[in-house]
């Protein structure tokens, strides 16, 4: 099969009157009023964003999504494709935790044009006066504009359609250009992988800026031709069953979340909430974007099995921006896998040792499966090593980025691994994290540059993390990050944790949560902590997609920001 980019594929659907995109309203309504696109009125909206894109710039330049998560936002991205530019997926500056994120994008790649939607305006006049970002050509409202006849412009394999900036980094935002090839090979590689076709319904809140929301919820639904239905980030939060509700109300679900998610919906659930759900439609759900834990894992299944969940329809899955989003995942029809190993033998170089998941160095993961349509490796100093060895993962297949957005040092850094005797060669994506493939099987045992060293021994902050918060029941889950520091010529080990939001915190009971905290990590790790630092809800650090931001806690630590 030729290849052909979503936006062709979207555009012959043209005189489809079935239901294309559905955005289910929780803002003014508790329970939810949907919207819905019909895949005629999605291309004819497509084409008028289209038409006066073409007015004011021309193909080739960036057009930043500045809308809300509503039918705007998939009106705009293929909007701009359909003009044969450079979506540059944002968000509206709407909320102040990424204000920094947002800002650092757009001063990377200047866009010409900003598409938002009328009701944000006014908070997008704020962003041109308060923060030092370009000033575009023209900002366009794309709930504004009348139909227009426009051709969509063709688009070639190795053409970029958006800029994907990272989510997380310390250094110059990362802007990954995925070209309409790239994006087209892993909505295939997806389909083939989830078992995806026109009968599915992909559901979800994930953010539309961030890689696994854009493709799970607006590219692979165009690509296959079925039906999205999504709602956002914050009704998700506010209310978790209400993504539970989704996944019930519709057929052959397919859906993505990070692993925190499946904690939060499993704890946000009712008694009254399970006599009205089912769950039995779900296909897939893909735990991805976070580590996987093995309890959480454990703990969906007991709440969600007798709503119907099948085990084996729960995906844990690897992926990242950098190859558009998927990699790899479980094979179908099995239950998630959990292998205990001894996390003081999971350093890059070190061969993986089972043991079991009982012993006192025990560290369980969970496997991510196989990659489908590229090829995965596992690298050590340049060479592939033998599997059950510890190693940075290595990705190479048609839907790698071709690099970063004007920063060739960073791409060739990134994009062009070396591998010695490989084939090919050279052109290997290094993803920074580490891995180790146990009987066929890929396990992702933690980033390379957050690993913690000391006296020469690799230890994994994660494993740290999982014990400090089991240290104490006012430290809140998911919320500490660990990292190294050098102090007096010596490495070790730093925790800044949040307090429950219901706990009035006190002198004696700071030193009481620290004191434990210590002796857990002692205990458990043989390590002293440098510091330990107790901080308020929301004071740790985190990405877009929820993980933990390990690097930027650091930084503002040493600044003094967090004492």
């Amino acid at each position: 099969m030729g290849f052909e980019p979503v936006s062709r594929v979207l555009a012959g659907r043209a005189a489809d009157n079935g239901p294309a995109f559905t955005f289910i309203d929780y803002l003014d309504h508790p329970d939810g009023v949907g919207h819905t696109l019909t895949w005629s009125e999605l291309d004819s909206r497509a084409r008028a964003v289209a038409a006066r894109l073409a007015e004011v710039s021309v193909p080739g330049e960036r057009v930043a999504l500045l809308c809300p998560q509503n039918l705007d936002y998939v009106t705009g991205f293929f909007g701009a494709l359909y003009a044969g530019m450079i979506a540059v997926p944002l968000f509206a500056p709407e909320v102040s935790s990424h204000a920094t994120r947002l800002v650092g994008a757009l001063a990377d790649c200047d866009p010409q044009v900003w598409l938002t939607s009328r009701t944000v305006l006014p908070a997008i006049d704020d962003l041109l006066e308060q923060q030092p970002v370009p000033r575009p050509k023209q900002i366009l409202a794309v709930d504004t504009l009348p139909d227009a006849d426009f051709e969509p412009v063709p688009a070639f394999a190795d053409q970029a359609a958006y800029l994907q900036y990272t989510s997380g980094s310390t250094r110059k935002p990362a802007g990954a250009v995925i070209s309409h090839g790239a994006l087209a090979a892993n909505v295939s590689q997806a389909r083939a992988a989830f078992d995806v076709d026109k009968n599915s319904t992909c559901v979800g809140w994930l953010p539309l800026f961030h890689d696994m929301g854009l493709v799970n919820l607006v590219a692979l639904p165009v690509g296959v031709g079925c039906r999205s239905v999504f709602t956002t980030p914050f009704a998700f939060v506010r209310k978790p069953v209400r993504w539970l509700t989704m996944l019930s109300a519709y057929p052959d679900v397919i859906t993505a979340a990070p692993n925190f998610a499946f904690d939060h919906a499993a704890a946000g659930m009712y008694e009254k909430d399970r006599a009205e759900l089912d769950l039995s439609n779900v296909k897939a759900i893909i735990n991805g974007s976070e580590p996987v834990r093995a309890e959480t894992v454990r703990d969906f299944l007991v709440v969600a099995g007798p709503l119907g969940f099948r085990a084996s329809a729960h995906r844990p899955s690897y992926g990242l921006a950098e190859a558009t989003v998927f990699v790899s995942t479980t094979p179908p029809g099995t239950a998630p896998k959990v292998v205990a190993f001894d996390r003081t033998r999971l350093g890059p170089g070190e061969r993986a040792v089972l043991v079991d998941e009982h012993a006192d160095r025990a560290t369980r993961l969970v496997s991510v499966g196989r990659s489908v349509g590229q090829d995965v490796r596992i690298v050590v100093d340049g060479r592939e090593t033998q599997d059950g060895v510890v190693g940075e993962i290595w990705v190479h297949g048609p839907n790698v980025a071709d690099g970063y957005w004007r920063q060739p040092e960073r791409s060739a850094e990134t994009f062009d691994g070396r591998l010695t005797g490989g084939k090919p060669d050279a052109g290997w994506l290094r993803t920074g994290d580490l891995g180790v493939i146990h009987a066929g099987e890929l396990y992702v045992t933690g980033r390379l540059k957050d690993l913690v060293i000391v006296d020469g021994t690799n230890h994994y902050p994660q494993d740290i993390e999982t014990t400090v918060q089991q240290a104490h029941p006012a430290i809140r889950r998911d919320r500490v990050a660990v990292f190294g520091i050098e102090r007096d010529g010596r490495e070790g080990p730093v925790v800044v944790a949040e307090h429950s939001s219901h706990v009035t915190l006190e002198d004696d009971l700071a030193g009481e949560i620290g004191r434990r905290v210590r002796a857990a990590v002692s205990q458990r790790h043989d390590l002293r902590l440098l510091d330990f630092v107790l901080v308020p809800p929301g004071a740790v650090s985190r990405t877009s997609s929820g993980k933990i931001a390990r690097s930027a806690t650091r930084r503002r630590y040493l600044d003094g920001d967090l004492r």
